[in-house]
């Protein structure tokens, strides 16, 4: 993560320097979302600095992470409806081995983490003749239109710059692509994560003052200069959280009166509390999936599997459906594209619900969609062949002729 991020400021800024040598110049709005702006809570808000919150790093490392662990595969429809399983080159850079440094996994983290965060996802299509042999990830790519209006890309890798065109790049838009490129989180949420910014370094200040904000010290006589550094001197060996507790003794007639304000007060902790609901919000995230339960609500019940089904329907299948696509477009053959598609497994989010696992599958095998051979597949279990493979079908209640000629029968 902190990787891409650096990789990209480097990028803008030796643009910035460098002009733009004949082409479109970079936007203010695309400088924004890499090198970021300062909000009117007077926080430099970039990619770099919000990943020291809490809260977007947990946003960001929930989502992709699902994202990233769960399979996927590559289908062929068939002339009677169904599909069958593609295993090829471009199934195994999907699925595997996109790169030579990243599993399949980490590769669709990190693609996944930079669509929440920047809007937008680059890959470079690595290319032996016309095969494609894999995707190496692009941390500091810009789209940009020429003025003969062709899309091109252009990244820096070790200090000089690169013009990609468009059949190179893999590009993933995030939200809002109506022109070919997604809504970055960092321009458009700067007030929010703008003033979460400000709370954090609020509460580590109060933190680090002893939970304090201050206090005056009385005198009736007046302090020379070199008394008052002295005094000074003096009340900073009891200043910070590690020392509350300290007695100090006071002479002289002076008197210590405290400034009463703690967090409570200062409404510091309900500022904090907004502040996870707020940018919850902007990364799609409900609260309770990164450890937040909201006043009254609990960690436990069915009130919180309603909000993680809402989640993955509302939240992760259209990152799912956005990324799979893009696949379907610019990685399949053309020629292919009518028969072949990619597709994530939706099912692996039950995984872990093992009660929920098991009542999809009773009902997938009773009522006869489903295999009992099929069913231990999903379970990772080998097939035990024979009548486990056969469609069976529960039956509550049947005719007494069915009965009397199925007794004949046998």
């Amino acid at each position: 993560m902190r990787r891409f991020v650096q990789a990209a400021v480097r990028g803008v800024r030796a643009e910035m320097a460098a002009g733009d040598g004949g082409w479109i110049t970079l936007s203010n709005a695309q400088a924004i979302n890499v090198m970021g702006a300062v909000s009117k809570s007077g926080q430099q808000v970039s990619q770099e600095s919000v990943l020291q919150l809490s809260t977007v790093w947990a946003c960001l490392a929930r989502t992709s992470g699902l994202i990233g662990s769960l399979p996927g595969a590559l289908y062929a429809r068939q002339a009677d409806g169904g599909r069958k399983k593609v295993v090829n080159d471009l199934s195994r850079i999907l699925a595997g081995q996109p790169n030579g440094a990243q599993t399949g996994f980490e590769f669709w983290e990190g693609n996944t983490a930079q669509i929440l965060m920047q809007g937008n996802a680059y890959n470079e299509k690595l290319m032996v003749g016309n095969r494609l042999v894999g995707l190496r990830p692009l941390f500091n790519c810009k789209r940009r239109i020429t003025r003969s209006g062709a899309v091109v890309f252009e990244t820096h890798q070790h200090g000089k710059l690169r013009r990609l065109t468009a059949d190179q790049v893999f590009h993933i838009p995030g939200f809002g692509a109506g022109d070919g490129v997604g809504l970055s989180v960092i321009r458009y949420g700067v007030q929010s994560l703008g003033s979460a910014l400000a709370a954090d370094e609020a509460a580590g200040t109060v933190f680090a003052n002893g939970l304090n904000v201050g206090g005056v010290i009385q005198s009736d006589q007046t302090l020379s200069p070199e008394q008052r550094e002295q005094l000074q001197t003096v009340l900073s060996t009891f200043i910070g959280s590690k020392k509350a507790g300290k007695t100090l003794t006071l002479e002289a007639g002076l008197k210590y009166q405290q400034i009463s304000m703690n967090p409570d007060d200062a409404q510091l902790l309900e500022t904090r509390r907004f502040q996870v609901d707020d940018i919850c919000r902007w990364f799609g995230t409900p609260p309770i999936v990164i450890g937040h339960a909201g006043d009254g609500q609990t960690m436990w019940g069915s009130g919180v599997e309603s909000i993680m089904i809402a989640w993955r329907t509302m939240g992760i299948n259209p990152l799912l459906r956005r990324i799979e696509a893009r696949i379907n477009r610019d990685l399949i053959p053309a020629n292919k594209r009518d028969v072949w598609y990619w597709e994530w497994n939706r099912d692996a989010m039950l995984q872990m619900d093992s009660t929920a696992k098991a009542e999809f599958l009773g009902k997938m095998v009773s009522n006869g969609i489903m295999s009992r051979d099929e069913a231990r597949v999903k379970l990772n279990e080998e097939r035990r062949g024979g009548a486990a493979d056969d469609l069976m079908a529960q039956t509550a209640m049947a005719g007494l002729e069915q009965l009397i000629r199925k007794a004949g029968e046998t």
